[in-house]
């Protein structure tokens, strides 16, 4: 079979752009599509044609100030080529070919004017510094003497929607360098900088440089000779960094990335080839090229959206989008439907990315909210939590999300085999299993509902903001708050079956439950005990097992078993309804005594939960294939709403009330694969490929998709969706080899 080589992956995304101080357009997303890797805070552009000014140099950078993408300039770093003999200016739009080309892992850029050839080449080197080759090719049959220099300027405030912010920068000279400085600007919503943060580029020769207020020119100091035939290389890094000690330990290397550069682009280059090696394997590659493509956008959508250490964040980890304005952070079941991808590519990332969520599991003696010992937070983000001390609206404590971190630890052991690792986070998973029934089972049935954790988030406050508080000084407790707590943890956030009203005359609508624990409120649940959080345990407890038989945990697989099947049977008994022949929630009165079936809610994708985690009979798993294949529900042009067709609350463009949702959809897929109905996995998969706008072609992979005509929703360059798509490339198109769990059939 023949090696698919990186240079074969010429522009999947359009990265062309004319950068603004206005980063954000519609749904506050990026207008442009951008590059970076390694984890940096930072990337790049391609200069789109028809900008003369941007041209010779490569576009931004997009920085993130903390928690807020914005752009640092239109073009910081383009070079400017002059003939010394004639002082002639070179005018690279007037080239007789230009070619500006992203490629797996790098940037490039080709001018051919009639003396020379102009190749730029940009890699990531670091998780803070990006490598520049500039090398000049002398193609006239004279020498040539030229001067070379480089332009560029920063904008001092960015545009957020009806704000404009001053970012304080500020450009000074540093040897053989251009520093960009900024002030100490604490915008809470919108930008984050200290007087830390620094922007520096450096160069591998001497250069003479200018400034003028927000624009510099930096020039060699000796003119370049260059002779027929022959080349003239230079090196540049830029780096972006958020504190002194980073600035001082990464300044310490930027010598050696240029003088070492040849293995730095050599290591880049074999780097990128692992990925499509670990990617294109199997005998039948060749059986379906049309697919590739798609698969190595994903894994350049996952590569960008890749963030290391910084702030409160500990381990590299991938966020849901670098381009949407509130995603710079890290979601828990964002990052395990990402680990569960990179597990087959880029398994370090993958193991890092579930540490950097671990970090913050709550222990029993947390200093705000002990009762929640083992439980793993919705999101992290530089700035910690204002209730710890910090100031990160962002960071959220108040719900968790659906326990598939066992799903992402289990296969990513399967990708490496490492027991080591299964060691290291085989308690922390238990510990997180246990807290569902400590804090999320009201009835104690062994049987969890999704619901909020203690947190101010859930008081009622007056039109000042203060807490209302009770005749006996108690806060006053807000139902809506736990309820929108409840339908964030379940990921479905506005998902029709957490609507408060119900829907029909005899559904009571949902409720909210205190949990108590020595008559201490734990937490609270709502009325409903969903059945895809059951599906998610389920599924949980067998790949707990997987691991405990690895580890030779006896009691804990005893337990679990047993656990299991009064698990399976009351998904199977009190789930189901035989009628429409779909699994839905249950909801459930204050003791546990009386429930209803939510059929009256209409159909969703958690309906098909119990056969991803292999916990329906094959006879339930018939019925609910006969749903999804139905084309007046669930087998749309684009398949797999969040809410059948026939909902009478389906919104094809409505986030969780009709969208497509790839997670979804690839458990849905799975669901099938694991009861044995293949050709209609394997034609579902193709229609998520081909019915998805741009996917095949050179557009971004969005958040969510409408299930009527396959329009791009939401944001874009969205990361769980591009780990579905490389998930149903690897494990639908090449093969018949889903995910899940396989110690419970």
């Amino acid at each position: 079979m023949a090696r698919e080589n990186v240079d074969h992956f010429a522009n999947l995304l359009d990265l062309s752009a004319n950068p603004t101080n206005e980063a954000h357009g519609v749904y506050e997303t990026n207008k442009f599509n951008h590059f970076s890797d390694l984890g940096a805070w930072h990337g790049y552009y391609q200069p789109a044609k028809d900008n003369k000014k941007l041209l010779g140099g490569f576009a931004g950078p997009l920085i993130v100030g903390e928690e807020y993408p914005v752009n640092l300039s239109d073009s910081i770093n383009r070079i400017q080529i002059t003939n010394k003999e004639t002082n002639e200016k070179y005018d690279l739009s007037k080239s007789k070919y230009i070619d500006l080309s992203s490629y797996p892992g790098r940037l490039e850029q080709k001018y051919e004017l009639s003396d020379f050839t102009l190749n730029l080449s940009l890699i990531f080197v670091s998780n803070r510094s990006a490598l520049i080759r500039t090398d000049i090719e002398n193609t006239s049959e004279e020498p040539l003497e030229l001067n070379i220099s480089w332009n560029g300027s920063v904008f001092d405030e960015v545009i957020d929607g009806d704000k404009t912010i001053d970012i304080g920068t500020s450009l000074q000279k540093d040897e053989n360098a251009i520093q960009v400085s900024f002030s100490e600007v604490r915008e809470q919503w919108n930008y984050f900088a200290t007087d830390e943060v620094k922007y520096y580029i450096s160069h591998d020769q001497k250069v003479s440089t200018d400034i003028n207020g927000l624009t510099y020119k930096s020039t060699l100091k000796d003119p370049v000779s260059i002779k027929p035939g022959e080349k003239f290389e230079t090196y540049t890094t830029e780096s972006y960094t958020f504190t002194k000690d980073e600035f001082s330990a990464e300044k310490e290397k930027l010598s050696d990335y240029m003088k070492e550069q040849k293995d730095y682009f050599k290591e880049n280059n074999q780097r990128w080839q692992g990925y499509l090696d670990k990617t294109f394997t199997g005998d039948n590659v060749k059986d379906f090229p049309e697919y590739q493509n798609a698969a190595v956008k994903s894994i350049e959508t996952l590569m960008t959206n890749w963030q290391s250490p910084a702030g409160a964040i500990k381990h590299d980890g991938i966020v849901p989008s670098m381009s949407y304005k509130w995603f710079m952070g890290m979601w828990s079941w964002d990052s395990w439907k990402a680990d569960v991808a990179l597990a087959e590519f880029n398994p370090e990332l993958a193991k890092n990315n579930m540490r950097a969520l671990f970090d913050y599991q709550i222990k029993s003696n947390d200093d705000v909210r002990p009762q929640d010992e083992g439980a793993i937070i919705d999101a992290i983000f530089y700035n910690q939590d204002y209730s710890r001390g910090g100031e990160g609206g962002n960071w959220n404590e108040r719900n968790s999300k659906p326990p598939l971190a066992a799903w992402a630890v289990w296969n990513i052991y399967e990708a490496t085999e490492d027991k080591e690792w299964l060691e290291e986070m085989y308690s922390k998973l238990m510990d997180y299993h246990k807290w569902w029934y400590t804090n999320r089972d009201h009835d104690n049935n062994g049987v969890a509902e999704y619901g909020s954790m203690v947190s101010e988030a859930n008081w009622k406050t007056n039109e000042d903001g203060e807490i209302i508080k009770s005749e006996n000084g108690e806060p006053v407790l807000d139902d809506e708050a736990v309820i929108e707590a409840a339908a964030w943890e379940s990921g479905m956030d506005n998902a029709t079956r957490f609507d408060k009203e119900g829907s029909g005359k005899e559904d009571v609508g949902v409720k909210v439950f205190e949990n108590k624990r020595n008559n201490e409120v734990v937490g609270y649940s709502i009325n409903q005990e969903s059945v895809d959080l059951n599906s998610y345990l389920y599924a949980e407890k067998g790949f707990l097992k997987l691991m405990a038989v690895k580890l030779g945990k006896d009691k804990d697989e005893k337990t679990l078993t047993e656990d299991a099947d009064k698990l399976k049977k009351y998904i199977q008994e009190n789930m189901y309804d035989e009628e429409t022949g779909y699994f839905y929630d249950l909801q459930i009165n204050e003791d546990g005594s009386e429930s209803k079936l939510l059929v009256n809610r209409g159909k969703g994708t958690e309906g098909w939960l119990p056969l991803w985690a292999n916990a329906a009979t094959d006879k339930q798993a018939k019925t609910v294939k006969d749903n999804m294949m139905d084309e007046d529900k669930f087998n749309t042009y684009m398949p797999f709403p969040t809410a059948s067709k026939d909902n009478p609350k389906f919104s094809p463009d409505a986030y969780w009330r009709g969208p497509v949702w790839l997670d979804q959809a690839l458990f849905g897929i799975e669901a099938l694969q694991n009861y044995g109905f293949n050709k209609e996995a394997m034609k579902q998969t193709k229609k998520l490929f081909n019915h998805a706008e741009g996917l095949m072609g050179n557009a971004p992979i969005h958040e969510n998709y409408n299930p009527l005509n396959g329009k791009g929703l939401s944001t874009k360059n969205f990361s769980w969706s591009a780990a579905t798509y490389y998930l149903l490339y690897k494990n639908s198109i090449l093969s018949n080899d889903p995910t899940t769990q396989d110690a419970f059939k």
